[in-house]
């Protein structure tokens, strides 16, 4: 059984193998440092601090992360990623569960994120977990990844239609929209 924990400042370099085994990085060196460090501090009035929670096998071994900023009002999920070979186990679903919980319990209004447009396995959860789609910023992301580095997604019909549901990816190297998703954390 995979177990949902917070993370430390001593389990960056988990982080950076796993960054490092992925073909999409989510997140840099510098951010992930950053973000364990500041999950130690006190939040201070205006003070952004972040939490980040592993995923780790029985075995002990990091088979994904989501990293959470948590603000005076909002959160952001900055990040989310789960290991290639462990996809599709329910991972980013339990992961996704402890941000929304952890944001509930600091009394947050709204828990913020921003996908690709292309990440459409990304997108089901996020829309199952009760995410609204707030707007689009057009060619936000560099060229993304080539065909079949995300995870499929559901079935056609599932998303709206547009420029966003038929963004580029690398092969066009066009650049790739941004899906603005936020949950209203008062209403559920």
């Amino acid at each position: 059984m995979t177990e949902v924990v917070l993370l430390e400042p001593s389990d960056l370099p988990d982080l950076m193998a796993l960054e490092q085994a992925q073909e999409v990085a989510v997140s840099t060196p510098a951010s992930l440092s950053a973000a364990l460090s500041s999950s130690a501090l006190t939040n201070r009035p205006g003070e952004m601090r972040h939490q980040v929670f592993g995923a780790r096998s029985e075995e002990g071994r990091l088979l994904g992360y989501a990293m959470l900023a948590l603000q005076p009002f909002d959160a952001e999920l900055e990040a989310i990623l789960v290991a290639s070979e462990a996809r599709r186990q329910g991972i980013a679903g339990r992961l996704l569960d402890r941000v929304v919980t952890t944001a509930r319990d600091q009394q947050l209004e709204r828990l913020l994120l921003e996908v690709r447009a292309g990440n459409h396995a990304a997108i089901a959860l996020y829309r199952a977990a009760g995410f609204q789609l707030d707007g689009v910023r057009k060619g936000y992301y560099p060229p993304g990844p080539a065909a079949g580095a995300y995870p499929p997604g559901p079935a056609a019909g599932a998303y709206p239609p547009g420029p966003a549901a038929s963004s580029p990816t690398a092969s066009s190297g066009l650049r790739e929209d941004a899906w603005l998703m936020s949950l209203d954390l008062n209403s559920c």
